[in-house]
């Protein structure tokens, strides 16, 4: 029996998280049960010092349907402070991936809607597979965009496209998500999680202490200023520069060997 209801996880052992929407019958729709398993898991990583990239995919043919609508709406006489507080709490949870220091990455392996598509572009990478489909058609369904879509959106694409991705609320495909920035690229179908997993991989194998304050540093749309880099990186590089991964990078490099890092 799993630990984590509607989430499938697999810890790697090369520092890779893989985290699989479970619930192929309702596309991966998020759940009561899946909202809380995520917040655990999320929870649990903050302090996993062998986790150093999380990769988020899901099951069948979908990456996720957004939230399930029979949760979103099943409370039409509510008063609206009431549904206020149930929604943020919902955000949060799964937005909670933000926190994390490691790098995430959504391998999107099908359609990724509404709050679907917030939580892959909550991540800092973004893979499809050809037959993906992305799109956040919140207002078509009468209500106002969430899970920070309007933060999200502008952030990735840009003010304008976002405007017209979230007022129109079409759907895109993987090669024009790909064109618009939604996605960094479109894998292959065939061996699409082990390519993206792979890309994981690459990641995971690098320093992690330099990984997370760069991971940190492009979090929030980058930098508030060109000195602001400065600043913060006149601090971060002299900390990597102190650790034990430094001079083991430096010594595969002269020795022309893949280096071993262990975070310290």
């Amino acid at each position: 029996m799993s630990l984590y209801s509607d989430l499938s996880v697999e810890r790697r052992g090369d520092g890779v998280v893989v985290v699989t929407l479970d619930n192929p019958a309702k596309r991966n729709a998020m759940s009561d049960e899946m909202t809380q398993s995520w917040a655990r898991l999320i929870e649990e990583l903050r302090t996993d010092r062998d986790a150093r990239a999380l990769l988020v995919t899901g099951a069948g043919r979908a990456f996720c349907s957004g939230g399930d609508t029979g949760w979103i709406g099943s409370e039409p006489d509510a008063p609206v402070d009431h549904l206020r507080t149930r929604m943020i709490a919902f955000y949060r949870q799964w937005l909670s991936l933000r926190d994390l220091e490691i790098p995430t990455i959504a391998a999107v392996n099908g359609a990724a809607v509404g709050a679907g598509l917030c939580l892959a572009l909550a991540c800092d990478l973004r893979y499809a597979a050809p037959q993906a489909r992305l799109g956040a058609p919140f207002t078509s369904l009468g209500m106002h965009p969430g899970m920070a879509a309007t933060w999200l959106l502008p952030e990735v694409v840009g003010l304008a496209t976002a405007r017209e991705l979230l007022l129109t609320g079409r759907i895109v495909q993987a090669e024009e998500a790909r064109e618009l920035g939604l996605v960094n690229r479109v894998l292959p179908e065939d061996g699409f999680l082990e390519a993206a997993t792979d890309i994981a991989a690459t990641i995971a194998a690098a320093a992690p202490i330099p990984t997370r304050y760069t991971t940190t540093a492009l979090r929030q749309g980058g930098h508030a200023s060109f000195e602001a880099a400065v600043q913060w990186e006149a601090l971060a590089q002299p900390i990597t520069l102190a650790t034990a991964d430094l001079q083991e990078g430096l010594a595969a490099a002269r020795e022309k060997r893949r280096p071993s890092f262990t975070g310290r």
